[in-house]
């Protein structure tokens, strides 16, 4: 195989410990009550010691330009400081705790049929879907916890969670039912969702890859993206399983770095759409600029130009302008989605 070398797609993210506000000391110190600009406050962090954490959430353009000034613009630490400013600011009016580390992430809880991390609306339509429910099942694992309840968490609950985001859209009453929305995603109207969508990629030798797709909407596999450090990076090995590998890319243009691969998920996302005809979408947040250059290099090497066409990668922000008021005010509050 031939191989290329490319930049080092970034650092993982920390573990953390999970506990109350209270319990940490942390004080928020907040300029304006909202968030209604996606990028008109910043977290700036100041550390006070072992105990405590004093968030400080300034106004102006010093601090976006220390923002700025930082590598990768908008990568996923700089995401997951503004997202821990808007959850923080508004997870007082929900039962929540709060993640021990270098940013702190907010865990939200049901409480009385609502949940902090989700539209009233969206939930009451996945608690009505037992297979839609069962997303809620993978625990919250980044690291140790100090329990202010007992109880299990789930990924779902983080602020963080892509899943979550991409749930409290397309679990909203009659969204799939939007023309807009449909027509954006290329979908029909009406399609019903099917989460954690396992699809069977050839390997050689006659078995297949059961990769989980975070949705399939009719014809349409959705991975959805939000603060994650990357498409996952995988040994060439993995990537050498498969049956269609050559056919599909032109492998001297693949992400490769010494021994590994990167966008791995992007990889076997096409391979799929390859395998089952379907059409492969990304959903990443627009500030995320690496990552989309990521997508790019993985659909640049792809050879066969008809799959081309069934390969795209959309914005949340794209997608918020055709959404109902409801939704989008929320995606602006909780996640600075405009």
């Amino acid at each position: 195989m031939v191989r290329s070398k490319w930049p080092n797609c970034g650092r993982r993210f920390s573990g953390s410990i999970l506990c109350s506000s209270r319990e940490l000391g942390i004080d928020v110190h907040v300029d304006s009550s909202d968030f209604k600009s996606s990028r008109s406050k910043i977290l700036d962090p100041v550390y006070t010691g072992q105990t405590g954490i004093r968030l400080n959430v300034q106004n102006g353009d010093d601090q976006m330009r220390r923002m700025e000034e930082t590598a990768p613009k908008y990568g996923s630490g700089g995401l997951r400081q503004e997202l821990s400013a808007r959850n923080l600011s508004r997870a007082g009016g929900f039962e929540h705790e709060v993640t021990y580390s270098r940013v702190p992430s907010v865990i939200y809880q049901e409480k009385d049929g609502t949940h902090g991390n989700f539209l009233d609306a969206s939930y009451r339509m996945i608690c009505a879907h037992p297979e839609w429910r069962r997303r809620f099942e993978k625990r919250y694992t980044a690291g140790a916890i100090a329990r202010r309840w007992e109880r299990s968490r789930g990924e779902m609950e983080c602020a963080n969670s892509s899943d979550a985001l991409l749930m409290n859209i397309v679990c909203y009453p009659r969204m799939m039912h939007r023309r807009e929305v449909c027509a954006l995603l290329g979908l029909g109207v009406g399609e019903i969702p099917v989460f954690g969508y396992r699809a069977q990629i050839p390997l050689k030798g006659g078995r297949v890859d059961r990769t989980e797709i975070d949705v399939l909407l009719g014809n349409v596999m959705v991975e959805a993206k939000l603060t994650e450090t990357g498409f996952q990076t995988a040994p060439l090995r993995l990537i050498e399983r498969y049956r269609d590998l050559e056919e599909v890319f032109d492998i001297g243009s693949l992400p490769v770095r010494g021994e590994k691969v990167e966008s791995y998920q992007l990889i076997r996302g096409v391979l799929a759409a390859h395998a089952q005809k379907r059409t492969f979408a990304v959903l990443c947040d627009g500030r995320r600029k690496d990552m989309i250059e990521r997508w790019f290099q993985v659909l640049s090497a792809v050879q066969i130009y008809e799959l081309r066409s069934r390969l795209k990668v959309l914005t949340w922000q794209e997608l918020a302008k055709t959404l109902p008021v409801t939704v989008r005010k929320f995606l602006d509050e909780k996640y600075g989605i405009l």
